[in-house]
């Protein structure tokens, strides 16, 4: 495993994170407690020291499970592993709207209480990144905030402040960098979603501001295992994602893609090591956090971490297969 520096938070975190909203128990399926703590184990073994989850993830549930197996292994090799999570809207509406107020989404005691429940929750003295689950850069200018994470990074409960960027809305949170409280940023960026290229990461490099990429894998789309005749569980909201002829349009999509992934320089043996090689490619990305809902698939994502990037010229072919779109709606 390869590790990168998260910016102005100095921390060193592994290339490939955990992202752990698939094992929060909601909105993905049957999930079990069980294959999800052995997914986690088998990551941390294979030396990934970054685990990404929410409140939000199964109300709690995600956090809880993570705690246990954080508390665990810092108490058998010591403390080194890092946990990121965010604050919930009060609002309970992603993403931020336009017109929305800070008081509305991100109050003061909200905040305070939040922060508590996720120290509750992950049963641990500190959290090492809260993140706003959302956000409005209209709010960047605003005291109350301010100084609120102010007051509880001085109590010595949140050690770094983030944000997790609007669905493509990748320059919704420019303003919030330039205040110096923000330190990471997490963006959906892969190979379908390449904006965040334009003003984030550019930003990002001059503010020295830690870069997460979500969702590398297209919520699964560039994985190559969802065809035009996937059929997802009801209670998977990905029957939601890729609804209607969506799937037929991602066979498209991929069909053209693979025919620029045979003429890369650098060698790959699949589509979803391709997806995470591109992102860890552009060096303003810290870390990338697929979900990982198996030891398996820990293993394999893993295993990606080994150096190896595609070159520029492998990344300016892939250029022409960002797609503007927006699922999530």
């Amino acid at each position: 495993m390869k590790y990168r520096r998260l910016g102005k938070t100095n921390l060193q975190v592994s290339e490939i994170g955990f992202g752990a909203w698939g094992i929060g128990g909601a909105l993905w399926g049957a999930t079990k407690d069980t294959q999800s703590i052995a997914a986690l184990e088998k990551a941390i073994d294979l030396g990934l020291n970054f685990i990404d989850t929410a409140y939000f993830y199964g109300k709690g549930h995600s956090e809880r499970i993570i705690g246990g197996v954080v508390r665990a292994s810092n108490k058998q090799y010591g403390s080194q592993l890092l946990v990121a999570t965010k604050i919930p809207p009060k609002n309970r509406v992603w993403p931020a709207q336009a017109d929305s107020s800070i008081g509305d989404v991100f109050p003061k005691a909200y905040i305070l209480d939040y922060v508590q429940r996720s120290l509750d929750n992950l049963g641990l003295p500190h959290i090492d990144l809260m993140q706003f689950h959302v956000w409005q850069d209209s709010w960047a200018a605003q005291d109350e905030w301010q100084e609120t994470i102010s007051e509880i990074t001085r109590q010595g409960l949140v050690k770094h402040w983030g944000i997790s960027i609007n669905d493509y809305q990748p320059s919704n949170a420019i303003k919030a960098l330039e205040t110096g409280l923000i330190g990471v940023v997490q963006v959906i960026f892969n190979i379908f979603e390449q904006t965040p290229r334009d003003l984030l990461f550019p930003t990002c490099q001059k503010l020295d501001v830690g870069v997460i990429a979500r969702v590398p894998l297209d919520e699964g789309g560039l994985t190559g295992t969802i065809q035009p005749d996937t059929i997802f569980a009801a209670d998977d909201w990905r029957s939601h994602y890729f609804r209607d002829n969506r799937k037929e349009l991602l066979a498209e999509r991929l069909e053209a893609l693979a025919k620029s992934l045979e003429q890369l320089e650098t060698p790959f043996t699949n589509l979803a090591e391709a997806a995470l090689r591109y992102c860890l490619s552009d060096t303003r990305v810290t870390t990338v956090i697929p979900g990982m809902r198996s030891a398996a698939r820990a293993e394999q994502n893993c295993a990606f971490s080994d150096g190896t990037l595609f070159s520029q010229a492998d990344l300016k072919s892939l250029e022409p297969h960002a797609w503007a779109r927006n699922w999530y709606e």
